[in-house]
């Protein structure tokens, strides 16, 4: 039989990662200390996709410094202490055969609010119950209720050449943690893409107004990030490919950037989109892989992509088709951990060629 083209290894610098299947960042919100630093939770949780065969794992959105938290309760890469406890859990990775890398990121104006979790109220966090100043490209606070009334600092251009500083210090401390790539979260109305996208900057000095100066600071953040992790180490990029809006940002713009991040030393565009303001987005099983595609044609890049692709089937017919070159599972992947062991049943790979691990081998389907 024909091998299943989610099965075929990639290489993306030096490293080679078995199969298409990965993991996208997904925020746990776990950190109860508020500390930045990976718990238990993480280690179980990665681990757990490790041993389901995933072919790259991204472990969540890590902020760079302490202001850049989508929540007092997400990890962080800006001191030692959360290098090491990163350290055990990539150890652990790397013990099962998996491969991992960290998403770092920056907020920006959708910093300081309360855990995204069922049952607690979406709000921003006040600097009198352990909250800080948010930051932006202007004043303007996120789009949506909950941020409604927020406070929002505009940096100054030493703060942006401060924020680039401590993409670069994380990309850093990445390496020493065992990561086996970094990817630089640029989507999803974070400070990145609110600096990117005309919907949230109108600044009028040299990061602002044009598209050239929108384009600067993730462009900047990735010729630093670059620099700082060794030259085999793959660097990947997510972008909202679109804002879904006729006034924001669009899929040209997104070939545009990534051409830019290209010459700089991307290696792979993680296409997502929107997130940035509100918007009427049309999903559905697979609903972002025409964007994917049309940004790997375009910049003539590897690109990823992601949304709602639950079934292997779908999976399987986005690379073969070559609309992506690898597909993150994630609603999928917390639904079953083992998704690319089933992928591989129902896609007709030997038993022998699939990812188990030995432990679990009596579950293989006959």
């Amino acid at each position: 039989m024909t091998r299943p083209a989610l099965f075929e290894p990639i290489a993306l610098r030096g490293l080679t990662l078995p199969n298409r299947a990965w993991v996208p960042p997904m925020c746990q919100y776990s950190v109860d200390a508020q500390d930045g630093v990976p718990v238990q939770w993480q280690l179980i949780h990665l681990g757990s996709l490790a041993i389901g065969g995933f072919g790259l794992i991204v472990a969540e959105a890590t902020a760079v410094n302490p202001e850049g938290r989508i929540s007092p309760f997400d990890t962080g890469l800006w001191n030692g202490k959360q290098v090491d406890a990163w350290r055990t859990i990539t150890d652990a990775v790397h013990a099962l055969g998996g491969k991992i890398a960290v998403q770092l990121g920056h907020a920006g104006r959708k910093a300081s609010t309360n855990r995204w979790w069922p049952g607690h109220a979406t709000r921003v966090i006040p600097e009198s119950e352990g909250g800080w100043q948010a930051v932006g490209p202007t004043t303007e606070p996120g789009d949506g209720k909950e941020f409604a009334g927020e406070t929002v600092h505009a940096l100054t251009d030493a703060e942006i050449h401060g924020v680039i500083d401590d993409f670069a210090a994380a990309a850093s401390r990445a390496v020493d943690a065992g990561f086996d790539a970094v990817e630089i979260h640029s989507a999803h109305g974070y400070l990145l893409h609110q600096f990117y996208s005309p919907i949230s900057n109108t600044r009028t000095d040299g990061w602002g107004g044009s598209f050239d100066n929108r384009l600067r600071l993730p462009v900047e953040v990735a010729t630093a990030v670059r620099g700082a992790i060794p030259d085999g180490m793959p660097l990947m990029a997510r972008l909202s490919v679109t804002d879904w809006r006729d006034d924001g940002w669009q899929v040209d713009d997104s070939i545009a950037l990534t051409r830019r991040f290209k010459d700089v030393g991307v290696d792979l565009l993680d296409a997502s989109s929107g997130g940035n303001s509100s918007a009427r987005i049309p999903i559905g099983p697979g609903y972002q892989a025409e964007l994917a595609a049309r940004v790997r044609e375009g910049a003539d890049i590897p690109v990823s992509t992601v949304g709602m692709i639950w079934e292997p089937a779908l999976a399987e017919r986005l690379v073969s088709e070559h609309q992506t070159d690898a597909v993150m599972i994630g609603r999928g992947a917390l639904r079953d951990t083992n998704w690319p062991l089933r992928a591989a049943h129902e896609l007709g790979l030997p038993n022998d060629e699939a990812p188990w691990q030995p432990q679990r081998a009596r579950a293989m389907w006959r």
